[in-house]
Formats: structure tokens, C-alpha cells, sequence
């Protein structure tokens, strides 16, 4: 099967992009029968990306962290979600301590 670089329309940002041949010949090996629908750009801002927009995996962008006081020994922590209040919150020298050795 032979492929040639095809433009494509997102239907996020609306804009003109480039399906190339690597990437459809990516797609045929993985099975994909379907074109993609958003530009590399958008794909990458809804997946999350955690490295922020043009960042390499050495340039990470800051975890927000929330404050918490651990259930187990009361210290101030910091935890990376927001506590509910319903479930305790440990900071990582208790959580450390009551995790089977299993998980380590």
C-alpha cells in the first residue's frame, strides 16, 4: 500500500494540517482505520501533556500540590490532589510505613 502526504482539517482549532506518510503508515500498522481528527497540537493539549507546550521530558512544568496534616502523626504535608475530607491523607513517611512490602 502506498501513502502521500494528505492534508487534513482539525475540528478543534479548525486549522490545515499534515497527514504524513510516517504517520499513516503508523496507523495502517497499528490497525487504525480512521484518519485523525485533530492536528498534532490539539492531540497533545487533550491528552494532557504534562510537559507543557514545546517542553522536553527534562523540562517538566511544576505538580500543583495542596496542603494536608497527615491522619497518621499530624504533620503539615503536601499532597498532588485536593483532600476531600472523607478519606485520611498520609504524608509519605506514614504512607511509606503502611504500604505492604509487596508494593515496594
Amino acid at each position: 500500500m502506498s501513502f502521500e502526504d494528505r492534508t487534513l482539517r482539525c475540528v478543534e482549532c479548525d486549522t490545515d494540517f499534515t497527514f504524513t506518510t510516517a504517520e499513516q503508515e503508523f496507523h495502517a500498522q497499528k490497525g487504525y482505520t480512521h484518519d485523525p481528527k485533530r492536528c498534532p497540537s490539539c492531540r497533545e493539549a487533550r491528552r494532557g501533556n504534562r510537559y507543557g507546550p514545546g517542553a522536553s521530558a527534562g523540562q517538566r512544568t511544576q505538580r500543583q500540590m495542596f496542603p494536608a496534616v497527615c491522619a497518621q502523626c499530624g504533620a503539615d504535608t503536601t499532597v498532588p490532589f485536593q483532600p476531600r475530607g472523607d478519606k485520611p491523607v498520609y504524608c509519605s513517611d506514614c504512607y511509606s510505613k503502611m504500604r505492604p512490602s509487596s508494593w515496594r
